[in-house]
């Protein structure tokens, strides 16, 4: 456990004003990436439609730009035509690709193909990501802004947080570095916008004339596409490689105007590299697949006809003012034993979310990943969406769905590491250890097993904020929740290190500058582009500045998460109710830095997984098989957990930050862990750690539990749901005004005040309070607004719902006002004004 030295929070201060140091622990280790799943979908071969040609023609790539050598930057100009072969006499400089240029060569290509535009259309064309209608473009444009704004000055931290001022040399460093970034984007890509457009460029790109393709790989001797088009015949379709690395080729459409490569067919790319030949996937690949019975994925050429294609029917949702998240994935969300598909999603999952009063739901495991139970987090294919659960376009209709309701779309994304497979993902791609991971130790995992991007890197840039761009805008996703964002932001990644606090441990020389510059790039990127899309990061160091705008010189995400508060519950859980401290509960939950906004949680997908327990599991161990139906007699440890599991998650968002995140199943306290379908596995020391067999029995969600009105199950599922309305209704995550009057540890109470509702919780397990007069700061008449004793959440209905609270003058805790209530034993009540227009009238 990790120790965490800072102010201790006591009666009469408000809570939320210092700059404290956040708890950490090293519980963020994912499974081992050791194997391979079956089991997924996969799209039918198509026929040879094709001649194949002993030497295709290949579009020389644009050898205009210069580069930056000691960066090895590659620049692709957004200006060159697929399938255009350029002649030059001479190498000429970076200026020659302006924006006035750019803009007049993809507009004049843009009228050529759909006439003529106006003025604004065409700058709106160079503004908006490439398209194939007009329509689209001005869609585009009207829906957000393509511009990121340029830099600030990097300086307001220092008035938000003066204790930054004694480490303004390795903080305007940094800041030097991303501003020098910035600059280079600008004047060598055509500005960030363009920068993060890689995708159009590289990998796959379809023009009216044929199918471009470009990949990257300075380490490949020779190069060749493969796939059903041409047989895999290697000596059909050979690339051509430019000075910069990267090897292209054209493919012009066939005699009868189709594409060289049908839709949906199999493809990869054939490199004799310095480890031998090898047959990789297009690194930039928008879909792949395993077939039935085989180990290796197969890239898919993914470009399916208009008709086909998925039309966004409903607008993404403004962001709210508070976020109450839904963690899900999709795979594991059906109640059988099985794969779940993003349709079924859509249909059975979603309402469910709508219907408990979340306002976002955040998906796991989307970009695809070759060994299932690696829970998303070995990630192969960055820019492909999960092939297990369906098509891309099934995925889209998801998330249409999820915007009908009003929710936010966020996607757990992955650029902290990736799966060191190297039949299906990027390691090795060019056969060099070097390319877009550091080499050597500093490119490895040792806890995750998985390899570390440069991100000093042009080209990992590139890639990293294009796949980020990408899914933003081909799927409307609506923000991210960025994975192991603490692994990237230090050189020792978190492992075996206790965060004190002491700033000197966010700023020296174990601080990776590069992978910070890159978070400032892609928050930058995506809050510039998308403005109502929202960042959380998943960091546990407490890293000051990270909730701050790039422009000010932080890191720029919009929210932390909490990551201390889920591992203080199981550190208090594994405790007697006597060595409970009350002071301790609501020191961790309020110990986050002032002005930086933070998501809590009481217990995420990782207290779910294998080897560790869920809260409920926790609290009723091996009772809640035999317990929990209605028509039986409960048992004191089922009666103490059912109370607690409520009380748990409401202190948590009450106190614990200004957005909320439950997993999936955690509402109703999901009887059962979750353990993904894996076989044995022999690790390099001899050692063995068994599997299940290929199970799926513990790889789903049991939602007819929380559903069953007969179970006890039910009452903790509708417990959650009005938490949820409750903070729908009253916005008390978000208040400023938030207040800890009482944290009594003999009567074992909290008592506390956000925004306009007053919180008491007694923790005590025997003893209820009669007449307990608890302090207030407004005066009037309050009423019950939630009551974790009501019967219809499995309490015992000791209070009285109808009953009023009148409020008594003078101090009291340190507030101006107060009123006596009865607080049962293990409850949590709130209490809300009754009358917000005559406060000061019935006092």
């Amino acid at each position: 456990m990790v120790v965490v030295h800072g102010v201790s929070v006591t009666p009469g201060v408000v809570v939320s004003r210092f700059p404290l140091p956040l708890s950490s622990s090293s519980s963020s280790a994912r499974p081992l990436n050791t194997g391979f799943n079956g089991n997924s979908f996969f799209l039918k071969k198509r026929p040879l439609t094709r001649k194949i040609f002993a030497g295709n023609q290949s579009a020389e790539f644009d050898s205009k730009s210069q580069t930056i050598s000691a960066s090895k930057k590659v620049l692709v100009p957004d200006n060159l035509d697929d399938g255009a072969s350029l002649v030059t006499d001479e190498l000429q400089g970076p200026s020659s690709f302006s924006e006035e240029s750019q803009i007049l060569n993809l507009a004049s290509q843009t009228m050529e193909e759909n006439g003529a535009l106006s003025t604004e259309d065409q700058t709106s064309v160079f503004e908006a990501s490439r398209a194939y209608s007009s329509e689209k473009f001005v869609k585009e444009k009207e829906v957000r802004p393509r511009t990121v704004p340029p830099p600030g000055d990097g300086q307001g931290i220092y008035e938000i947080d003066p204790m930054l001022r004694s480490y303004r040399d390795h903080l305007d460093y940094r800041y030097g570095q991303y501003r020098r970034l910035r600059e280079e984007i600008d004047k060598y890509e055509g500005g960030l916008e363009a920068f993060s457009r890689g995708y159009e460029k590289l990998g796959f790109s379809r023009s009216d004339a044929g199918i471009t393709y470009r990949e990257w790989a300075p380490g490949a001797k020779s190069a060749s596409l493969i796939g059903d088009f041409n047989n895999w015949n290697p000596n059909a379709d050979i690339m051509t490689r430019n000075e910069f690395g990267v090897w292209e080729i054209f493919l012009p459409n066939n005699t009868d105007g189709s594409p060289a490569i049908p839709h949906g067919s199999r493809v990869k790319i054939r490199m004799d590299t310095p480890s031998g030949i090898k047959d990789s996937i297009p690194a930039w690949i928008k879909f792949s697949v395993q077939a039935p019975g085989e180990i290796p994925f197969n890239g898919i050429y993914y470009d399916p006809p208009q008709e086909e294609k998925y039309v966004f029917k409903h607008p993404q949702p403004k962001r709210p003012k508070s976020l109450r998240i839904y963690e899900a994935h999709v795979g594991m969300s059906s109640t059988e034993p099985m794969i779940n598909t993003y349709a079924n999603f859509r249909d059975d999952v979603l309402p469910r979310i709508k219907r408990l009063g979340y306002n976002a739901v955040q998906i796991m495991a989307i970009q695809e990943h070759s060994y299932y139970a690696s829970f998303g987090y070995h990630v192969t294919n960055f820019f492909a969406p999960s092939s297990r659960c369906g098509t891309p376009e099934e995925l889209k209709s998801l998330i249409d769905r999820a915007h009908e309701f009003g929710l936010l779309v966020l996607m757990d994304i992955v650029h902290s590491h990736a799966s060191k497979n190297t039949l299906d993902g990027l390691n090795m791609f060019d056969g060099t250890d070097a390319h877009y991971f550091h080499s050597g130790p500093r490119g490895y995992h040792w806890m995750w097993d998985s390899r570390l991007f440069n991100y000093g890197s042009w080209e990992v840039l590139r890639y990293l904020l294009s796949n980020a761009r990408w899914w933003l805008e081909e799927y409307k996703f609506d923000g991210f929740r960025f994975d192991g964002v603490t692994s990237m932001m230090y050189t020792h990644h978190g492992l075996s290190v206790g965060f004190t606090g002491n700033y000197t441990e966010y700023f020296g020389l174990e601080t990776d500058v590069d992978a910070v510059t890159y978070l400032m790039l892609v928050n930058d990127m995506i809050h510039g582009l998308y403005p109502e899309a929202v960042t959380v990061g998943e960091d546990v160091s407490g890293m000051p500045t990270f909730c701050i705008p790039v422009q000010d010189g932080g890191v720029g995400f919009d929210y932390r998460l909490h990551m201390a508060i889920a591992d203080k519950w199981i550190e208090i859980l594994k405790k007697r109710d006597e060595d409970w401290k009350m002071g301790d509960i609501t020191y961790t939950l309020t110990n986050r830095r002032w002005s930086e906004k933070c998501i809590a949680y009481a217990e995420s997908h990782d207290q779910a997984l294998v080897g560790d327990k869920t809260i409920a599991f926790w609290l009723m161990d091996k009772d809640m098989y035999d317990f929990m139906a209605l028509d039986r007699p409960s048992t004191p440890l089922i009666d103490r957990g059912i109370a607690l599991h409520k009380m748990i998650r409401l202190i948590t968002m009450g106190l614990g930050g200004e957005g909320y995140l439950n997993f999936m199943g955690n509402e109703f306290g999901h009887p059962e862990w979750i353990d993904f379908p894996r076989g044995e596995q022999r690790l390099s020391d001899g050692s063995v750690i068994p599997g299940n067999n290929f199970s799926y029995d513990k790889c789903r969600r049991r939602f007819d539990l929380g559903d069953a009105d007969y179970l006890r199950y039910h009452g903790l599922q509708e417990f959650d749901q009005a938490m949820q309305h409750l903070e729908e209704q009253y916005g008390f995550m978000t208040s400023e005004h938030q207040f800890i009057s009482r944290k009594d540890e003999g009567d074992r109470v909290i008592v506390f005040e956000r925004g306009d509702l007053v919180f008491v919780f007694n923790f005590h397990w025997t003893s209820s309070y009669f007449d307990y007069r608890i302090g207030c700061s407004k005066p009037g008449k309050y009423k019950i607004a939630l009551d974790s004793d009501d019967p219809l959440f499995g309490g015992f209905s000791r209070l009285d719902r109808k009953a009023e609270y009148f409020t008594f003058d003078g101090s009291y805790d340190g507030r101006p006002c107060s009123f006596m209530v009865y607080a049962p034993c293990r409850t949590a009540v709130v209490y809300a004004l009754a009358n917000h227009e005559n406060l000061g009238s019935e006092s």
